[in-house]
């Protein structure tokens, strides 16, 4: 693999947020070109300036319902886009915390669900890398247990559904709901082959 020909030479903090910090990264292009990025990170400085690429910022939850046989899919309210997506449980990762120890914690906390197995995790994924540097990990379960919402913040208003194989290719076949794109894809897999 060849070298990257892109340097970053210098970086302007725009906005810091609570959860949130935008920059205005300068770099110079192969042609050696002097141009600019405006990106966001959940972190205090981008990870192409730190070089910290090894912890996700979040989880994204694919949970199988053993007793029920079933995906547990979730349905919540997202004030950006002004409505509710379907998706899994899913959250940041606190500090010094694993990637279990966060999945199983927003699991519990957005569901009431209880994790009884892991089956795998993926390394940090970015979804959106032309505006951001927001990893996060996909962590497959199995769990048990009936839903609760007592453990949601207040400004959290998710219903959990749990979907057949059959039930899930509805939903994804649905393009009047909003979809989180990860989830969408593991929904997708799980209608055509009842698995994850």
């Amino acid at each position: 693999m060849k070298d990257n020909p892109i340097t970053i030479t210098g970086m302007d903090l725009l906005a810091d947020a609570e959860w949130l910090r935008l920059f205005r990264l300068h770099y110079r292009t192969k042609s050696r070109r002097e141009r600019s990025w405006v990106m966001a990170t959940r972190l205090a400085a981008p990870r192409c300036a730190t070089g910290q690429f090894e912890k996700p910022d979040a989880v994204v939850i694919a949970a199988y319902h053993v007793d029920r046989a079933q995906i547990v899919v979730t349905r919540e309210y997202r004030v950006a886009i002004g409505d509710y997506e379907y998706g899994f449980p899913a959250g940041l990762v606190d500090e010094g915390e694993s990637v279990e120890e966060a999945a199983r914690r927003e699991l519990k906390e957005e569901t009431g669900l209880e994790t009884v197995r892991f089956l795998r995790q993926s390394p940090p994924l970015y979804s959106t890398a032309g505006i951001t540097d927001e990893s996060m990990a996909m962590v497959y379960v199995e769990c048990n247990g009936q839903p609760s919402m007592e453990a949601n913040h207040d400004s959290e208003l998710i219903e959990v559904l749990f979907a057949s194989p059959s039930e899930a290719a509805r939903l994804c076949a649905d393009a009047s709901l909003k979809f989180d794109a990860k989830s969408w894809l593991v929904l997708d897999h799980f209608a055509k082959t009842g698995g994850l």
